[in-house]
């Protein structure tokens, strides 16, 4: 790297396999340039090795069958799901995961509320 990454704090990207679905890599949550890729039979098989885990911020699905996209995307417990893609998100549109990858939305009208203080008022007339 050169001028001002020169130096810097680079990972570079990663790619798992093989590993048991009990390892600390497949388990948590990392926030990095790594993945870890496994083979399935099933799409039962998929969608359950994604949903056993306490995080659930995202999830990406690759697939030319949009019956299949609709049917996992009922059964994903994330916030957010890309189909053939990645992190292509409109500012627009709710950003936020479910279980321990966080709480409440951020994005459009979700982020009045996040940094909102609502106040309730009550006066007996």
């Amino acid at each position: 790297m050169e001028g001002e990454l020169e130096g810097g704090a680079w990972v570079k990207p990663t790619i798992w396999t093989g590993l048991p679905e009990s390892s600390e890599v497949v388990r948590e949550e990392i926030f990095g340039p790594c993945c870890h890729v496994a083979p399935f039979e099933r799409e039962e098989e998929a969608v359950g090795r994604a949903n056993d885990t306490r995080y659930g911020l995202c999830a990406t699905l690759f697939t030319g069958d949009t019956s299949r996209v609709h049917r996992i995307a009922r059964e994903l417990e994330v916030g957010m799901l890309w189909v053939n893609s990645w992190f292509l998100r409109d500012l627009r549109t709710p950003f936020g995961g479910s279980k321990q990858s966080g709480i409440g939305r951020e994005g459009g009208l979700h982020s009045l509320e996040f940094y909102s203080e609502l106040r309730n008022v009550c006066i007996q007339l």
